[in-house]
């Protein structure tokens, strides 16, 4: 069948519903001369006549009843399906697929996972864990979540979280016997946890700026360990194999019950933290919209008062 005739088959319908080409056209929000000239065409290209016409009434032919027997299934399918689709665009349901970094998920959405089910039963959440920039419209993703630095200008971008800062610590046992460094060029004397990214590359640099000058410098660490896995480096620094650098949120409770220590700190200012990012705020369907609101009410619990 040409599925160009679909929209004058519905307009042959709602004329036989209303019995009448001036209620329909009404409800259809075209003139009646317009509505008249759609039916007119079908009748051709079917070369059939579906409606007899008077100057009072109209009434269906046989093979207009026997079309309309035939279509009428077809078209509260479409009907239903369309509702359906309204609905979920009203009602949080129907799969959503987060491309997120690895501890962009620990600490902003495995946290909450259980509420955010008891919340939105009808929200199939699918989480795929990618450390690199995740395409999300190649990937058929709804959303990602990355720091701000790493998400494209052309995104909708979303701030998930406070502020963040990175964090030079070590144990007290490896500080035992020797001052912590004072300025990071100090460093070169210290064992230090290095982090290679899982996809390769070169060793991740220390960024510090100068808390007088607010220069911008890198140091590349040295020391006997280098890993792919930030869990790890904290396990490392916790039994005085060196220090490491990390975000200050992944070590803030080991900082606080004193298993770590915090040197540098003047020279580790905040910086924009994590986004959830999306191609577009038009039409957004239900279930995005949900997560969204979630997470900007579980940064604003995280960024307390």
């Amino acid at each position: 069948m040409d599925r160009n005739l679909l929209p004058a088959l519905a307009a042959f319908a709602e004329v036989a519903r209303a019995g009448s080409f001036t209620r329909a056209a009404a409800q259809m929000r075209i003139s009646p001369s317009a509505l008249s000239q759609i039916i007119r065409t079908l009748e051709k290209r079917l070369d059939v006549r579906l409606l007899n016409r008077s100057t009072r009434s109209v009434s269906v032919t046989e093979d207009g009843r026997r079309l309309l027997a035939e279509m009428n299934p077809g078209l509260a399918m479409i009907t239903d399906a369309v509702g359906n689709l309204g609905a979920s665009a009203r009602r949080p349901t129907g799969e959503l697929r987060i491309n997120t970094s690895g501890f962009a998920a620990r600490y902003f959405l495995e946290p909450h996972l259980g509420e955010f089910r008891r919340r939105y039963p009808l929200v199939h959440l699918e989480i795929i864990i990618d450390d690199g920039l995740g395409d999300i419209i190649g990937e058929g993703c709804d959303a990602g979540i990355r720091l701000r630095e790493s998400v494209n200008d052309s995104m909708i971008a979303i701030p998930i979280s406070p502020p963040m800062a990175m964090a030079v610590v070590g144990s007290p046992a490896f500080f035992a016997g020797k001052p912590p460094p004072q300025v990071p060029s100090e460093l070169e004397r210290f064992d230090c946890v290095g982090f290679r990214p899982s996809r390769g590359g070169g060793l991740y640099r220390w960024d510090f700026t100068d808390p007088a000058t607010g220069r911008q410098f890198e140091i590349a660490p040295r020391g006997s360990l280098v890993t792919n896995s930030d869990e790890m480096m904290i396990r490392a620094a916790l039994q005085g194999a060196g220090l490491v650098m990390h975000m200050e949120i992944a070590l803030r409770e080991h900082i606080a019950g004193g298993a770590l220590l915090r040197v540098l700190d003047a020279w580790c200012p905040p910086f924009d933290g994590f986004d959830l990012y999306l191609p577009s705020r038009e039409q957004m369907p239900a279930k995005l919209r949900a997560l969204v609101d979630f997470l900007v009410e579980k940064r604003d619990a995280l960024s307390g008062p």
